[in-house]
């Protein structure tokens, strides 16, 4: 079965964040800009992966992590793939807004770290994308990207992509509880053009993934597209939880 290799230290879960930091991400949700609600949802999801990976006081390396923020230019957050304690002890750093959507950037520059670091991750968890953006993309078309990434993979299985889309404009019916949402299937009603080119770009939740957010409290259904309309606080943090939710080792 694809997407079953376990996160260990020896078989790390590679996951690459890739943050929208346009003007729009400083206008205010639940009483926050929204770039800092982001930034609280990332920062609790880096502390629950410190969590899974803690026996006694040592931290097993079963997750690596790479942060790009974009905006008219990338941004290498990290400077590079940081294995999870690296990353806990350096802590979120803080991001500021600035101008434009250039996602077809930060999508090249995932491509050209996945081409670099999948043949030493060939027997490891399948690595994950996760792409948090509040807007349409104001450069080239990423779509054609995004499917050379999810083409892309090793012996557990392709590259996944999940998308978090900030914005009113996906769903034509309002998600009252996430607990209970059962995801974006293909049957989903869907208000525009761009909603349904980041149904797209975006991976299948495999089963593994749904078993552990089913154990999170969420009820992702098979089959469903990992594609967030993150217009409320908890959906911004469900997205983070999803983008975890690789299978670990005891």
């Amino acid at each position: 079965m694809p997407y079953e290799t376990l996160a260990s230290s020896q078989s790390p879960a590679l996951i690459i964040y890739a943050l929208d930091v346009s003007g729009s991400m400083s206008t205010f949700m639940a009483g926050k800009r929204r770039i800092d609600l982001v930034m609280e949802a990332l920062s609790a999801t880096l502390q629950q992966m410190v969590f899974r990976c803690t026996k006694g006081q040592q931290i097993s390396q079963r997750y690596l992590i790479a942060m790009f923020a974009y905006s008219d230019q990338v941004y290498d957050i990290l400077g590079g793939v940081r294995y999870i304690d690296e990353v806990a002890s350096l802590g979120v750093p803080e991001l500021n807004t600035m101008r434009s959507t250039a996602t077809d950037q930060v999508f090249l520059a995932v491509e050209d770290l996945l081409q670099n670091y999948l043949p030493s991750l060939q027997y490891c968890p399948a690595p994950l994308v996760c792409h948090m953006t509040d807007g349409e993309y104001t450069g080239q078309d990423p779509e054609p990207i995004t499917q050379r990434i999810m083409a892309m993979g090793n012996y557990d299985g392709n590259v996944l992509i999940e998308n978090i889309f900030i914005s009113d404009n996906i769903l034509s019916d309002p998600i009252y509880d996430p607990s209970e949402w059962p995801g974006i299937q293909d049957n989903t009603n869907l208000r525009t053009k761009y909603a349904a080119k980041l149904q797209r770009m975006s991976s299948r939740i495999p089963e593994s993934y749904r078993v552990m957010m089913a154990e999170s409290g969420y009820a992702i259904q098979p089959g469903a597209y990992m594609m967030l309309p993150g217009n409320t606080p908890d959906l911004i943090q469900m997205g983070f939880v999803m983008s975890m939710s690789t299978p670990v080792a005891q």
